[in-house]
């Protein structure tokens, strides 16, 4: 008889069938969730890789733009870096008048007055004022830079301000001397080796002068002293009054004058006007050092 005339064969394959069927199920389900497994595990790796490759994007990006940054702060072409221009001020130019004189004022004056005390020459204020100490100072200024000493400041004086001569000490040390030079007619108040302070002065004329009935000639002696005495005030000596004398060896004084010429006109002593003896009495204590020579 042919099987499937047969209901027993008809229904063992039936249940043969039903349960390869249900194995095929199965095995695509276990394969599914395998697969499923798989993809997972695939996935959360791919997912970390992607998170770091974002998070090496993050930095990728941020380092390119500091090596941008540096490259731009570096050699300044395309495009600028907030606030690297304002790192680098550009020096400022002297805004300087062509010609400056006494009982001038104004912001001119004031960058002159400026300018002198940059470079030590005694400005007691900037005011704008050209007064008696600008004058003066402009007169220290030209004696050391070798020009006419008449106290305006002209073209040629304008022009020396722009590249001035530095004078410097003969003696150097870490306290404080005084240097009186003879043929500039300038004393400098020089401290830790550097000159702090240009005064404009007048020393011995080189004229013969009548003194307790001898003719003397007005000479100042050149050397190293030591400052002696002081008197805080107004002196009478017998050739004339002295503003806050700060004597040296012997007669000879650094002193006060109501009017120092920019020329030598004293006895011997070493003039300054009364304001800048004023500036630097505090300063010669007894025993302070003070070199008097001739350049």
């Amino acid at each position: 008889m042919a099987w499937w005339r047969d209901p027993w064969k008809r229904t063992g394959l039936l249940g043969i069938a039903i349960v390869a069927c249900l194995a095929l199920a199965a095995c695509g389900t276990a394969s599914g969730q395998t697969g499923t497994a798989a993809g997972v595990a695939t996935t959360t790796p791919a997912t970390s890789s992607s998170a770091t490759a974002t998070s090496g994007g993050m930095a990728g990006p941020g380092s390119g733009q500091a090596a941008q940054g540096l490259g731009q702060a570096g050699n300044g072409p395309a495009q600028a870096v907030p606030g690297a221009a304002a790192t680098r001020p550009k020096p400022r130019a002297l805004a300087l008048p062509a010609t400056a004189r006494p009982g001038d004022h104004g912001k001119g004056v004031a960058a002159l007055q400026r300018q002198l005390a940059t470079l030590g020459y005694e400005v007691r204020k900037v005011d704008g004022q050209y007064g008696s100490a600008t004058q003066h100072a402009v007169v220290a200024f030209q004696k050391v830079n070798h020009l006419s000493r008449d106290g305006i400041a002209g073209p040629k004086t304008m022009k020396a301000l722009a590249h001035p001569r530095r004078p410097r000490p003969r003696l150097g040390g870490s306290g404080l001397h005084v240097e009186a030079d003879l043929t500039l007619q300038v004393i400098y108040i020089v401290s830790s080796g550097r000159i702090q302070q240009i005064l404009d002065a007048s020393s011995a004329s080189g004229r013969t002068y009548l003194s307790h009935g001898s003719v003397r000639r007005a000479h100042t002696p050149e050397g190293s002293f030591r400052i002696g005495r002081k008197v805080n005030g107004w002196h009478r000596s017998y050739l004339g009054l002295m503003y806050r004398p700060a004597y040296l060896d012997g007669p000879y004084a650094i002193h006060g004058v109501p009017n120092v010429p920019p020329y030598p006109a004293s006895h011997g002593c070493i003039r300054v006007t009364t304001a800048s003896m004023d500036a630097i009495y505090s300063k010669l204590v007894p025993g302070t050092r003070v070199l008097v020579y001739r350049t």
